[in-house]
């Protein structure tokens, strides 16, 4: 079976949408602090220059970010990014760009900042598998690199949208909004890609993706989620015994394989779903269900209602809660 692309087929289930908010040109000392995200909501910060300390008040853990360093927060946790000094930080204030976005400067003298910080959203009911198969932090460098492989390289790439975002964000000229909200969506997906291409891949997802002897069932099942997989099909696809695989899988992702395709199929299933001319037999089908009772129960198991309350529930733009 030939390998597809398994991150274009998740963005084609979910939709992801991206935002600049700030631009933070600082001179040290500084802090910014920011409260837990809506459920559909990811923050990003984008270090174009200097460094950072990205600090979680929670679990009480610190990260240095770097020039190049973008941070994605899959599961919109509160967090604060501070210059690492301890000492009072400067006053800041803000002018508003007639692209919507806010700069926000200080008189530091300090180590210089430059910081973009904008989020991504992404419509209910497929927040969850965000939430569910990504890390809480996530952590992509965009770099320059050198030779044939750098030039093509996705930290190349990376570096290079970067750039774009930071000459669009210190203009303001016509179309600047679209422009900036265009790259931020592209950035959404270049990060994903360098964080499962990198050498020592995040948990999660992105982990099994950048597992050369999973990513063919993580790319099949993708695919082709309607499709009645058996773990014996997908150990196969691997070259590995059923028992390894579901080991490796587990491992790596926390939950089974079965578990990963159900809330595939689920996810598909609420885009059918708002879709009026389609009966719920025709959804269930379409999402690899014969019976559309088995299909009901496990809808209902997932997504915390029946079909028919979803269907409702989306028509009239009234999401619920994540379950």
């Amino acid at each position: 079976m030939p390998e597809v692309d398994w991150l274009s087929h998740l963005l084609q289930i979910i939709t992801v949408t991206g935002q600049l908010e700030v631009r933070c040109v600082y001179g040290a000392p500084w802090r910014v602090a920011w409260s837990q995200a809506a459920a559909n909501e990811i923050p990003y910060h984008v270090i174009v220059k200097g460094r950072a300390i990205l600090e979680d008040p929670e679990t009480r853990t610190a990260r240095e970010l770097l020039s190049g360093d973008i941070v994605l927060l899959p599961h919109g946790a509160a967090h604060v990014l501070h210059d690492g000094s301890g000492q009072t930080p400067i006053r800041t204030h803000e002018s508003r760009a007639s692209a919507g976005w806010m700069l926000s400067e200080n008189d530091g003298q300090g180590e210089q900042l430059d910081l973009l910080c904008g989020r991504f959203f992404i419509a209910p009911p497929h927040d969850r598998l965000i939430r569910n198969y990504m890390p809480a932090n996530l952590v992509a460098r965009a770099m320059d690199g050198h030779g044939e492989e750098g030039i093509g390289s996705a930290t190349n790439q990376l570096a290079s949208l970067v750039g774009l975002m930071r000459t669009e964000s210190a203009r303001d000229r016509a179309g600047g909004r679209a422009i900036l909200n265009a790259l931020s969506s592209a950035l959404f997906t270049l990060v994903l890609r360098a964080a499962s291409e990198a050498e020592k891949a995040p948990e999660g997802l992105l982990a099994l993706a950048g597992h050369p002897r999973l990513a063919p069932a993580i790319a099949a099942m993708f695919a082709d989620p309607a499709r009645s997989w058996k773990l014996p099909d997908l150990a196969d696809l691997c070259g590995m015994s059923r028992a390894t695989f579901m080991r490796h899988f587990q491992d790596r992702l926390g939950c089974s394989a079965l578990d990963l395709l159900t809330d595939l199929r689920m996810s598909l299933a609420a885009n059918e779903l708002k879709k009026p001319a389609i009966s719920t037999e025709t959804v269930a089908e379409t999402v690899g269900y014969q019976s559309v009772s088995a299909f009901r129960r496990v809808f209902a198991e997932r997504m915390g209602m029946t079909p028919g309350e979803w269907r409702r529930l989306s028509h009239k733009g009234e999401y619920p809660a994540p379950a």
